[in-house]
């Protein structure tokens, strides 16, 4: 057995990158060296593989991610990232952990370079803490902020770290504990980036259970690993194998394979003592031991059931001539992107042969100032007869849902149960019962009924509600589909073709 883990990760994915720099990858490796923070070979390659940058400037990945086992080191990587994005680049960085002693540790460590204070006659690095502007230490919202505009906020994801604020870069640590509310509200705090380049760095171990918990990290791990995202750096130090295909025989030799060890623990025989590995594999069941130790994933096959084949979607397209241009609206469906800067609008009409034809009547940019100018957009071609249909937790729902019912509009907002039923009904409509249609000219629809996932919920076998695959998909059209198949059938009425407000608009618009 090597006297050191492997040096060289199992996954070491980058986007494709024409004429691709290292040069702020190898001055990051050599400013941490500076400062005492001698990194390992294979972190030094993480920073290598993240940090690269197109012949215009631009970061060639816009996701960054490590998974390897924890005690490590993997926070070493990201401190000497953190300490060039700041010191050098001058970027604003949003770090949060899960657990706030997970992101009082991180600042503490940050602090070792920095000072505890502004003109801290103690600090280590007097050059560095002469670059402070600033250091705050309110609990769960630490910050260090330097006078070249550089910034690091450090908190709790719980605390609502990072909230009403803009950043260049978002680090998601402990990235099995995330969740989706969290990745909907942090997210964000990037979409107005001050550099205009925006980086999402996530870093973890696998989840102990695939489920709400985690799925944002799983979701981007298996895009990168099966290919699906082209905009993710991804590395991951683990053995090769998939354990949802080993019998219990297979999986206890496995783990007892000391080139597994290796391969999964960079750090085995520097920072991990290979008797401490072995107490572990002793005291452990062999599928924890599996995914603590050796940081195995589940097979991306088994996390991320795809909804729809592209297959099963094409035999349901059909073209702008083979519907009855006179049918009449049954329902309205309506969502938002996350940042509220698009909009998605789905109608459903009925076919001669009585399959339901679902419409994108829009799907285009949309700004908050506009929110007037749609609420009328839609009154006009619902009015009170033509049921709106959105998800409670839809962006739009906070924006659209009171001044529609000001209008006059019929708004149905769906509950959790709702949404699954309906979620449930598109999935029966396409792969079972082939009673929808699309029109073929409408790629965006088709584009994210492709790459939208079931996630399964927790204590319910068999019920699911919708995901994207990678966050490079637009679920929006999907979400507003799924919502107006179900209006039309729980609160659609039949209305006379031509009747006021139900005429049919074909095609999408831009607001």
């Amino acid at each position: 057995m090597s006297l050191i883990g492997d040096q060289h990760a199992r996954y070491q994915i980058m986007p494709k990158c024409v004429g691709a720099s290292l040069v702020h990858a190898e001055a990051a490796i050599d400013l941490a060296e500076c400062y005492g923070l001698s990194l390992d070979e294979w972190q030094k390659n993480v920073v290598r593989i993240w940090f690269r940058i197109t012949p215009e400037g631009k970061w060639c990945a816009s996701t960054w991610g490590l998974s390897v086992a924890r005690q490590n080191g993997k926070n070493g990587a990201l401190e000497a990232i953190e300490m060039y994005l700041m010191t050098v680049l001058g970027y604003k960085i949003l770090h949060t952990s899960h657990l706030l002693s997970s992101a009082r540790k991180a600042f503490k460590r940050l602090m070792h370079f920095f000072g505890r204070k502004v003109n801290d006659p103690h600090a280590k690095y007097p050059e560095l803490n002469a670059m402070v502007l600033e250091i705050r230490k309110t609990n769960g919202q630490e910050a260090i902020e330097l006078h070249n505009g550089g910034l690091i906020e450090v908190g709790a994801r719980t605390g609502g770290a990072g909230r009403g604020s803009s950043f260049d870069f978002l680090v998601v640590d402990e990235g099995q504990e995330y969740e989706e509310d969290e990745q909907e509200a942090l997210e964000a705090t990037t979409s107005a980036s001050p550099s205009g380049d925006p980086v999402t760095i996530y870093m973890g171990t696998p989840p102990k259970t695939v489920g709400e918990r985690g799925a944002p990290f799983v979701r981007v791990r298996s895009g990168a690993v099966t290919g699906r995202s082209k905009r993710t750096a991804w590395v991951e130090h683990s053995p090769q194998g998939e354990l949802d295909k080993m019998t219990e025989i297979e999986l206890q030799a496995f783990v007892r394979d000391r080139k597994n060890w290796a391969a999964g623990n960079p750090a085995a025989g520097i920072r991990i003592a290979w008797e401490t590995i072995e107490g572990e594999l002793e005291r452990w069941s062999a599928r924890s031991f599996a995914r603590e130790r050796l940081n195995m994933f589940p097979s991306p096959a088994e996390v991320l059931e795809m909804a729809f084949t592209e297959k099963a979607l094409k035999r349901l397209g059909i073209g702008i001539n083979d519907i009855d241009s006179e049918a009449p609206i049954l329902a309205f469906g309506v969502d938002m992107n996350p940042e509220r800067t698009k909009v998605s609008i789905c109608a459903v009409t009925t076919n001669p042969d009585e399959r339901k034809h679902l419409e994108l009547a829009a799907d285009a940019p949309f700004s908050e100032d506009g929110t007037s100018a749609l609420v009328e957009w839609i009154w006009d071609r619902a009015k009170r007869r033509i049921p709106v249909v959105m998800d409670a937790f839809s962006p739009a729902r906070d924006l659209l849902e009171a001044p529609l019912k000001k209008k006059g509009v019929m708004v149905r907002v769906l509950d959790a149960n709702e949404f699954t039923q309906a979620c449930g009904q598109l999935h029966q409509a396409v792969n079972r019962e082939k009673s929808v249609t699309w029109f073929e000219q409408q790629a965006h629809l088709f584009e994210s009924l492709k790459a939208t996932v079931k996630e399964p919920l927790k204590n319910r076998p068999g019920s699911f509600k919708w995901n994207r695959v990678d966050l490079e998909s637009d679920l929006s059209p999907t979400m507003a589909a799924t919502c107006a198949l179900f209006g039309s059938v729980k609160f659609g009425r039949r209305a006379r073709s031509g009747a006021g407000g139900t005429a049919r608009k074909r095609h999408a618009v831009v607001m």
